[in-house]
């Protein structure tokens, strides 16, 4: 009787995997739900006239590099000193917008520029896929079909209201896209038109960049009063289970002092009174940090502490690198 229940079960399971629609089968099923949510059946067809399966998105969201880095090595790669010069000149050159966006948001722009750097090197890797195939090809695969789904009909919407010209709405093999690579539902969320023309336009409009980076920023709890964090030291005897990004570990500056915790340089940690989390990206004998609430903010953006660091250590170098080009930066 087991056996018979067993050989059925398979068969079921062999039926099942056969009953998988092929792509264009699926394609018409989201057409069906985008008409169900309310866009027009005219402009669904346009939106997936050409749509293709991208096997290239299907293996890179399967093979996603899982080699450890060092933090230095990070550091080394996504912050070489030729970023650094790219970043201090396009601060340079973008500085009445980026300093109108600045103060409009309660951003510091050496922060806006970091990012800008970091998601899309200040705007020259966008990638190349469409939007629409990238994630129709995404959610026919299945491991996480409802999130690419969600994702599909947010990009739907954005051509719908009209920001992008459907040809130009490209993005990478997972749908981030533009100059910040929003994902499609925190474009619909964040995305900002900055210069009034109608249209949010991350992909060649800077100034809406810009202000969607900082919008973002903003709402998710930026303070521009504090900047990101700093490197330290801790004495040899410290107890590294108080380090870690859990806000129960947070603790003020002067208790971190009292525990012996000290600036890169040896010198005294700030009197000011701010709240700190000690994360050590690698363990104790790497680059050890002090972060504050903007860190926080900023693991909102990208999980990985690495990004984070990258991004705190590139506004960083580009505030050090206008200080000694006696360039004014606003904020901490």
């Amino acid at each position: 009787m087991l056996r018979r229940l067993s050989v059925a079960a398979l068969a079921l399971c062999s039926l099942s995997v056969v009953a998988k629609p092929d792509f264009n089968q699926y394609v018409v099923t989201l057409k069906q739900e985008a008409v169900e949510q309310g866009f027009s059946a005219e402009f669904v067809d346009q939106a997936f006239a050409n749509v293709e399966f991208y096997e290239r998105a299907v293996s890179s969201d399967k093979n996603q590099p899982e080699f450890k880095l060092t933090l230095d090595k990070y550091l080394s790669t996504r912050v070489p000193d030729w970023k650094v010069k790219q970043a201090v000149d396009k601060y340079t050159e973008n500085k009445e917008v980026l300093e109108a966006v600045g103060k409009k948001f309660g951003v510091q722009p050496r922060f806006i520029v970091a990012l800008w750097g970091n998601e899309s090197n200040f705007g020259r890797i966008q990638g190349k896929f469409p939007v629409v195939s990238a994630l129709t090809t995404l959610a026919y695969e299945g491991r996480r079909e409802a999130m690419f789904k969600k994702q599909l009909f947010a990009a739907l919407k954005i051509l719908d209201e009209g920001h992008i010209e459907q040809e130009k709405f490209v993005g990478s093999w997972a749908g981030a896209m533009g100059q910040s690579q929003f994902m499609p539902s925190s474009f619909l969320a964040y995305a900002y038109d900055f210069d009034g023309d109608g249209k949010k336009d991350i992909w060649g409009n800077q100034a809406d960049v810009f202000a969607s980076i900082a919008n973002y920023l903003k709402t998710v709890g930026w303070d521009d009063s504090q900047t990101w964090g700093r490197q330290v030291k801790i004495p040899e005897d410290f107890d590294t289970k108080l380090s870690g990004l859990d806000k129960n570990k947070m603790r003020t500056l002067s208790e971190w002092q009292a525990l012996g915790v000290r600036r890169y340089d040896g010198s005294d940690l700030p009197s000011r009174e701010l709240k700190a989390s000690l994360i050590m990206p690698d363990d104790a004998k790497g680059r050890i940090y002090l972060v504050y609430e903007n860190f926080h903010t900023l693991m909102n953006w990208n999980r990985s502490t690495y990004f984070g660091s990258a991004v705190g250590y590139l506004s960083d170098r580009i505030k050090a690198e206008l200080r000694d080009s006696h360039v004014s930066t606003p904020g901490q």
